[in-house]
């Protein structure tokens, strides 16, 4: 991915958006998010994927972009739950993390003696 010059994108949003809808939009910026005529606060990835679909003739804004992590987030989901059962102490409860550390030696946290 390349970085991303905010100065270009939004002028690359100013220009797409008054090609599209014959005005230009407000962008409000409040720290690194941005909103387009008091939508969604977006980042500017969003912004510049919002360009790429009102120059490649998309329809709708927010139609293109919901259809499509519907489709991939079911194989994310997957992912994640699997590799949630092997966590980096060996699968253990806290309860038996513990209770290993006392037996090695160790002490219990403040609070819990």
């Amino acid at each position: 991915m390349s970085k991303l010059n905010k100065e270009e994108v939004l002028q690359q949003l100013n220009d797409a958006y008054l090609a599209k809808h014959g005005k230009t939009p407000e962008i409000e910026q409040k720290g690194s998010w941005f909103k387009v005529d008091g939508g969604k606060s977006l980042r500017l990835g969003d912004l510049a994927d919002m360009v790429k679909e009102l120059t490649g003739g998309a329809e709708s804004v927010d139609a293109a972009p919901k259809a499509e992590p519907k489709k991939s987030e079911p194989a994310k989901k997957a992912a994640p739950k699997k590799a949630a059962k092997v966590s980096g102490n060996g699968g253990m409860s806290p309860k038996q993390l513990w209770a290993q550390k006392l037996a090695q030696g160790s002490t219990l946290p403040r609070g819990h003696r």
